[in-house]
């Protein structure tokens, strides 16, 4: 078959799945969960020995060291994606929830009811844990899921689409419910997005030229997560341990991620005193830093930053640093420059902190705490399939609501319209 055929036909079954998926009680999701998880481990060697040919591909490619760590799958990985499986579990099903209901006066009874999306398409690059993580989240959520990973982690997606099917079939589940395109050629993802009245829903995840590749193309509806270009704001009444720890951690614990701090803003009140000591800390952990004139001035061993470090989604041990005169400052830059991801503040002042919520906009902010706390397991959702930066239908960490939606339920006892 042709890759237009193919993915035609994937998402035919699909679509027939996601009627049976619909209908799934909650034990047995969480019993095909449970198995899922168990034979990931249980085949963690397969699983390994195909991560370790996409790797030395990859390498052999020249893929930045930030690429090849979100590439590897090793023991810790695997034991994380299997522990999100059981998570995901053991979260409570939305599926058939009656989210409100109010009397009509002709008597109608009026409410709504969490149903599934229907059939999920999924887009993205390298992190083979995404396969995993969207396979859990849509069987709970009961849709259906196609998956289209990058070809630098084809291998290692083939392995774990395998251990999936495997826990569907013996499950009595149609493997349909969970299908990884086989497929290299770009042209495979074309062929998805035109899949509408198959396909309810299209997700990209990756970098900025994925998402706008598959937003300017899709003829199905698409949820955005663009850049995440996430600032801290270490306001003048900040703790300055606490900021150079929320700093830090932001920047360096894990700087390939969307949610990684890429700006650091300072009061010009202690920029004197706080920029020294969190200059140190970052260059020890040999973070290069661009700063603007006042930063280089306290810290001559910063690099100058020029207008297009501002809107920079590094995903490196590089980070942009601006001393702002006040808050509001701090907030227009964010305006300006952010991607409506992450934004944090330090600060012992309620007040401002309050102003702060109200005015930034982003899927999440944060009040003395690190940007890294965007994520769906760190936010009690569980696994997430994604972090929308666009508001319809969902902002922030996409849980297992985030991948329903409600339909209207009327119960009468013979009211007919006048």
């Amino acid at each position: 078959m042709s890759v237009e055929e193919t993915v035609q036909r994937m998402a035919e079954t699909a679509r027939k799945a996601s009627g049976e998926m619909a209908l799934l009680d909650a034990q047995k999701k969480n019993e095909v969960l449970h198995r899922m998880a168990d034979m990931l481990l249980e085949k963690s060697a397969h699983v390994k020995e195909a991560n370790r040919k996409d790797l030395d591909e990859g390498r052999q490619k020249g893929l930045s060291d930030a690429m090849i760590d979100r590439l590897a799958v090793d023991d810790p990985v695997l034991e994380s994606m299997a522990s999100g499986l059981r998570d995901v579990a053991a979260l409570r099903d939305p599926v058939g929830e009656v989210t409100g209901m109010w009397l009509r006066p002709n008597g109608l009874q009026v409410g709504r009811t969490r149903i599934p999306l229907g059939v999920i398409a999924m887009i993205y690059e390298a992190r083979p844990n995404a396969t995993v993580d969207a396979a859990g989240l849509c069987l709970k959520a009961g849709n259906a899921v196609i998956l289209r990973g990058g070809s630098e982690a084809f291998h290692s997606n083939a392995s774990l689409a395998g251990i999936i099917q495997e826990a569907l079939r013996e499950s009595g589940i149609s493997e349909a419910a969970v299908q990884v395109v086989p497929l290299r050629e770009r042209s495979a993802v074309n062929a998805l997005l035109t899949q509408e009245g198959l396909i309810d829903l299209v997700i990209p995840r990756g970098g900025e030229g994925l998402i706008r590749f598959v937003a300017e193309n899709s003829k199905i509806p698409v949820l955005k997560h663009y850049k995440g270009v996430c600032h801290v704001y270490v306001d003048k009444d900040a703790d300055p341990d606490m900021a150079e720890e929320i700093a830090y951690n932001a920047k360096v614990q894990r700087p390939g991620v969307c949610n990684a701090m890429e700006t650091l803003l300072v009061h010009r009140d202690v920029a004197e005193s706080f920029l020294p000591r969190v200059g140190r800390r970052m260059m020890d952990g040999d973070v290069a830093l661009r700063g603007c004139p006042e930063t280089c001035r306290i810290l001559p061993d910063a690099d100058p930053a020029g207008e297009e470090d501002w809107p920079k989604e590094y995903l490196d041990l590089i980070l942009a640093v601006k001393v702002v005169s006040t808050m509001e400052e701090a907030m227009e830059h964010i305006a300006q420059y952010g991607s409506f991801h992450t934004e944090a503040i330090v600060t012992s002042n309620y007040e401002r902190a309050r102003h702060f919520l109200r005015r930034v906009d982003a899927s999440v902010v944060l009040v003395n705490a690190s940007t890294r706390f965007n994520d769906g397991g760190q936010l009690g959702l569980g696994a997430e399939i994604g972090i929308s930066t666009s508001k319809l239908h969902a902002y922030g960490p996409m849980g297992l609501e985030e991948l329903t939606t409600t339909k209207f339920i009327v119960f009468g006892d013979g009211q007919i319209r006048t």
